[in-house]
């Protein structure tokens, strides 16, 4: 491998290897598109919410943890299970099931917080379970039109064989009219 010589011959100027892999890694994140890789590749992490499973963007999780201690909020909707700190953030926590109007989570040793990756808005998802990630082949991820009754938050699907796994817009529900309008 060229690429190997290359860092191996910059061993004793740290300095100038640090930069060389910085540019890398510029350059490979900058070949990528949405959530797949520069090589063709689509990932998601796999979750399940009431015995439904989904994929998530890769790139719209920016971390995953236990459900945590939370402080009820009070006049919010009932999908706001409450907030809490988040690397010394203040987060709120929106429980997936009960946003869809399917009833609260039953939090079990299973139960995640996703914490979405977005810019100007925190929020942590709570689900029954994350699976890890799915990789697909970028030809196996199929776009979706938006239709009335995921309320835009599905971006497509992913099939492999018999499998397929509906891709949720994290990203989409945060943005949503209906997620901003928290008060009961």
């Amino acid at each position: 491998m060229n690429a190997g010589k290359e860092l191996r011959s910059l061993r004793d100027r740290p300095f100038e290897l640090l930069k060389e892999l910085d540019r890398r890694s510029r350059a490979s994140q900058h070949g990528q598109e949405g959530a797949g890789s520069g090589s063709g590749e689509w990932v998601g992490v796999a979750i399940r919410s009431a015995g439904q499973q989904w994929l998530v963007p890769r790139d719209e999780v920016r971390e995953i943890m236990e459900f945590p201690p939370t402080t009820r909020v009070p006049g919010a909707r009932d999908w706001v299970r409450g907030i809490t700190n988040v690397r010394g953030r203040l987060v709120p926590v929106v429980d997936l099931l009960a946003f869809n109007s399917e009833g609260p989570t039953d939090v079990g040793r299973a139960s995640r917080l996703i914490v979405v990756n977005h810019a100007e808005i925190p929020a942590a998802i709570l689900v029954d379970e994350v699976m890890g990630f799915r990789r697909f082949a970028a030809n196996e991820f199929l776009a979706a039109a938006e239709t009335a009754d995921d309320g835009g938050f599905v971006l497509g699907r992913c099939r492999r064989g018999k499998e397929e796994w509906p891709v949720l817009s994290l990203a989409g529900l945060v943005e949503s009219s209906r997620f901003s309008d928290v008060a009961a």
